[in-house]
């Protein structure tokens, strides 16, 4: 298995058995992936389960279906154990090994990595702050503190290295799951459709339940604002990249620039979607969800919005004398969020879409061969 079977997990083997019960009873086949994928298997290995936690959305819907849910003797919670095998399954997968612990302590980790960057660079900076201070407005203001090469050199290497490391574990991942099948156009298009509506966050189409047992789309919005805040944040920085290459441009750019309205748009909706994510969370039933995993998930999101509340204080006051100290903390969040992408909640979107890949492509397989 690579050096990555993890049959002894607790997580797994409950995996593996609730999966049997509901490959038996079939009732909630229609409400997500997760359900027609296991009808494709007898015997679910470490893989399998893998490839199927990281298909489950964590909605909720089936529980609430469920009729050997708690307190039935069978004690069903699909929510509940895939995510809990899905954080068993990061670590198991991840590159190097020992770095997996981290999936078990990621608001320790988080907050300690990034305390320690924005420190560095208030070290690194603040010399430079007392001689060349005030606004940072001005094309090539910023390298006044640190130079465009230092900055390129620092965040380059943290990308790469996060690249790498990510590229290897989903590479384990993918290997572990069984031979792959073909992966077409359509598959693939069918997979990144799936993946950019968010598709499997729907409960089935009702919505996913709260504390209330209400249907509500909320958390689903909450994603969409964090998922393409990120995107248009991961945009800003290659048009910004372009500006600086291709049109030697230097930062920072004026405000109606394309970076700047980019990440501006960015900013405002990892702001806005993060606090609503925690506040879902929060009113989410804890049957829903695995104990273990959410000082991962809580820190990924408060990660995410340090880096759109930075941003947009970096953007507002570069004109003024606290420009310097903000630029040093948004450096720091932002090489900080590098540095734990590897080794936090930050591998489960990319590892849901590699699933998705996976589902879609055996699903158009299944399809031809019946059509035969």
């Amino acid at each position: 298995m690579d050096g990555t079977d993890t049959r002894g997990t607790p997580a797994l083997a409950e995996a593996a058995r609730i999966m049997t019960i509901c490959n038996s009873c079939r009732y909630c086949e229609g409400l997500c992936a997760v359900f027609p994928a296991m009808e494709r298997h007898r015997e679910f290995s470490p893989g399998t389960l893998a490839h199927l936690a990281s298909l489950c959305h964590g909605c909720g819907a089936c529980l609430d279906d469920c009729q050997f849910a708690p307190p039935h003797e069978f004690a069903v919670n699909v929510p509940r154990t895939m995510a809990a095998a899905r954080r068993e399954s990061y670590a198991a997968h991840a590159w190097p090994r020992l770095a997996g612990g981290a999936f078990d302590r990621g608001g320790i980790v988080n907050a300690a990595v990034i305390l320690l960057c924005v420190i560095g660079f208030l070290a690194a900076i603040m010399p430079a702050l007392s001689g060349a201070g005030g606004p940072l407005s001005a094309p090539g203001a910023f390298y006044r503190l640190m130079s465009h090469g230092a900055m390129v050199a620092v965040f380059g290497l943290a990308a790469l290295c996060a690249a790498l490391m990510i590229a290897a574990g989903i590479r384990q991942f993918w290997r572990a799951a069984g031979p792959a099948p073909h992966i077409g156009p359509r598959a693939l298009a069918g997979a990144l459709h799936d993946a950019m509506r968010l598709r499997y966050l729907d409960g089935g189409g009702a919505g996913c339940p709260d504390a209330q047992q209400a249907p509500r789309d909320h958390r689903r919005l909450f994603h969409h604002f964090v998922f393409y805040g990120f995107l248009l944040c991961f945009a800003s920085t290659c048009v910004a990249t372009l500006y600086s290459y291709g049109f030697d441009l230097e930062a920072p750019y004026p405000p109606t620039s394309l970076p700047v309205i980019l990440g501006a748009l960015g900013g405002i909706g990892l702001v806005a979607g993060a606090p609503g994510l925690l506040l879902e969370k929060r009113r989410r039933p804890p049957a829903f969800a695995d104990p273990a995993s959410r000082g991962m998930d809580v820190a990924f999101i408060v990660t995410l919005f340090l880096l759109g509340l930075t941003g947009l204080a970096l953007l507002v006051l570069r004109a003024t004398s606290f420009a310097g100290i903000l630029l040093c903390i948004h450096l720091g969040v932002v090489l900080g969020f590098f540095v734990t992408m590897p080794y936090g909640k930050f591998v489960h979107g990319i590892w849901r879409l590699v699933a998705l890949v996976r589902h879609a492509a055996e699903f158009e397989a299944e399809t031809a061969g019946t059509q035969k």
